[in-house]
């Protein structure tokens, strides 16, 4: 009888003690259909930011969890590309932020910004979201990551070299003049496109992945059959993966290794995948 309360008492502390380990896990445990789905399980609100309410960029869209029952959740800012508005990158929105994250999808100061601008902007969108934002209380401050394309992908990598404190990266299609990135100290996913002829892989995401540190948690995904604009409508497996690196370093759940290691294998929409399993942080 002692054995078998012994026993109950364990599984009973089970959950909570998982709780303990990672307080930050939102969301039931991830299966391949639910990471590939067009909507997680959280239901998603959306607010309209103002150009002419904040500063340092232009403006934008907020998409965020309607129920506030688990908690606080991580958040991402997302920029558009070269000559691009929020429209463009609009379907992240809210099939990230269905997953348990509030996501700001920007629009930048012009439309004409290089990725140093685009930089700061997203940087500039992170601090409005966690302290002067209608969402801010939803929001743990520590745990912040961004997205680009094209230029805001280049952005990107900028926004994470000038903030270590930032939990995850994803340039898509990134285009920066700078190829060498030694610097970030950010878990990166390098989104690359093989038919890219605007920011070729060549001369772009795989030198940003290479020159990221060795000792980082990083990965490179290249698309197959994909354009420099594919990143500018909804892809399952630019979700899928997202999802998968911003779960597991925003949030640190590593209910979400199970998509990243082993590297995903090529297939008919991965051309090439490389990383480093198993991830250290």
């Amino acid at each position: 009888m002692a054995a078998l309360v012994a026993v109950g008492l364990g599984t009973a502390l089970t959950p909570g003690a998982q709780a303990a380990d990672n307080p930050y896990e939102r969301g039931p445990a991830p299966t391949t259909s639910s990471i590939e789905a067009s909507r997680g399980s959280y239901a998603v609100s959306q607010t309209t930011v103002s150009s002419l309410s904040v500063s340092g960029f232009g403006g934008g869209t907020i998409y965020y969890p309607t129920s506030t029952a688990d908690g606080t959740f991580g958040a991402i800012a997302v920029s558009p590309g070269y000559t691009a508005g929020q429209s463009s990158i609009a379907w992240l929105g809210p099939r990230l932020a269905s997953q348990g994250f509030v996501v700001f999808t920007i629009d930048t100061l012009t439309t004409l910004d290089q990725p140093d601008s685009r930089g700061r902007q997203l940087l500039a969108a992170l601090d409005h979201l966690t302290q002067r934002s209608t969402v801010r209380t939803r929001i743990d401050s520590t745990r912040l990551g961004v997205m680009g394309h094209s230029m805001g992908g280049g952005g990107t990598l900028e926004a994470a070299k000038s903030r270590p404190s930032l939990q995850a990266a994803i340039p898509l299609t990134g285009w920066n003049l700078d190829k060498s990135w030694p610097e970030v100290r950010t878990p990166t996913l390098v989104v690359g496109a093989d038919g890219d002829t605007i920011a070729p892989v060549s001369s772009h995401s795989e030198p940003f992945y290479t020159s990221l540190p060795s000792s980082l948690d990083k990965a490179y995904l290249e698309l197959n059959n994909a354009s420099h604009f594919t990143p500018n409508s909804s892809n399952t497996t630019i979700a899928k993966y997202s999802v998968s690196w911003l779960k597991r370093f925003i949030d640190n759940d590593t209910r979400y290794e199970q998509f990243l290691c082993p590297l995903p294998r090529p297939s008919l929409t991965i051309e090439e995948y490389r990383g480093n399993c198993p991830h250290t942080s």
